[in-house]
């Protein structure tokens, strides 16, 4: 099985206000109201590409329960711990303003509620896979994500993580199978504003050093690079295509990618994967369907570096 964490879920509230003015009253032409979060993101598309998951984490008051009734209703299994106190964060995007957003803060974990989270994971066995995606909220320390990958360890679980910050720094050395960094995440963890896939390969090969199994790096218009665990470098330039809309497309690459390991075991076909899954939704209003993903796949060339 596999289960998708998002410890900070949202109602992602999306704005259309073409002519935006401050200090004034301003009226929407479109909007839009879904659940947000990139493990729910990943379930979403592994769903689209046939692949059932669980998705995991904590959710509070009123809206907790609209984000759970909604991933239901798109067809997820949830196991959410709901948090005694506190209501989950409404994030408000206002689209057409350069992506322009107002994320809130989110409800703290209390200790218990964290107790019986772990307890779920103690219970994924050999074979399973955990992602790890996302913001920490206020009640988990940066060092939880890697609390949550030694718990599983020895259970023979591979674990995804898909962080930034201190958060991603303090478990890259529990030796995740995966780790996808974006470009500025990535250049942030060694001091470096990182440009070109090729500097972009020679830090992702560093960080591997440090412990994950595999680094995927997305660049963007620029596509992504791999660190691979067979020893190689790889580079997906990003196919041609019109961006619509980026929210969710990192998330989309990392449920490509696992989709395309889990059907091979190859590194480059997942690659192909990954990239064909986020161009898919950066092409599209919301994440890519399996189809569009399917269709984009033979557009996508893989090249060592």
């Amino acid at each position: 099985m596999i289960y998708t964490v998002t410890c900070n879920p949202a109602l992602d509230y999306i704005l259309d206000v073409p002519e935006f003015q401050i200090g004034v009253t301003n009226r929407t032409v479109a909007e839009k109201l879904l659940p947000g979060g990139k493990g729910i993101n990943v379930s979403l598309v592994l769903k689209n590409l046939g692949l059932e998951s669980r998705a995991l984490g904590f959710a509070a008051g009123f809206t907790g329960e609209e984000i759970l009734r909604r991933i239901r209703e798109m067809g997820l299994s949830e196991e959410f711990i709901r948090l005694p106190r506190g209501f989950s964060r409404i994030n408000v995007k206002l689209r057409s303003i350069d992506g322009t957003e107002l994320n809130g803060r989110g409800p703290a974990v209390d200790p218990e509620s964290l107790g019986a989270f772990y307890e779920k994971l103690s219970r994924l066995t050999e074979g399973d896979i955990l992602v790890l995606s996302g913001s920490l909220p206020e009640g988990l320390l940066d060092t939880a994500y890697g609390d949550c990958m030694r718990l599983v360890r020895e259970k023979g679980v591979r674990v995804i993580l898909d962080a930034s910050g201190k958060a991603l720094e303090r478990a890259i050395t529990e030796r995740p199978f995966l780790v996808k960094p974006n470009i500025h995440e990535l250049g942030a963890l060694f001091g470096r504003k990182l440009s070109g896939p090729e500097e972009t390969a020679l830090y992702a090969r560093r960080l591997q050093n440090l412990g994950p199994e595999n680094v995927l790096v997305s660049m963007g218009g620029e596509g992504a690079v791999l660190a691979a665990a067979d020893g190689r470098l790889y580079r997906c330039p990003a196919p041609e295509g019109k961006l619509i809309n980026s929210v969710g497309a990192g998330d989309s690459m990392v449920a490509g990618f696992l989709c395309g390991f889990l059907e091979t075991g190859d590194y480059v076909h997942a690659f192909r994967m990954g990239v064909a899954a986020g161009s898919a939704s950066a092409f599209s209003p919301e994440l890519a369907t399996g189809k569009e993903i399917r269709e984009l796949y033979p557009r996508v060339t893989c090249n060592l570096l």
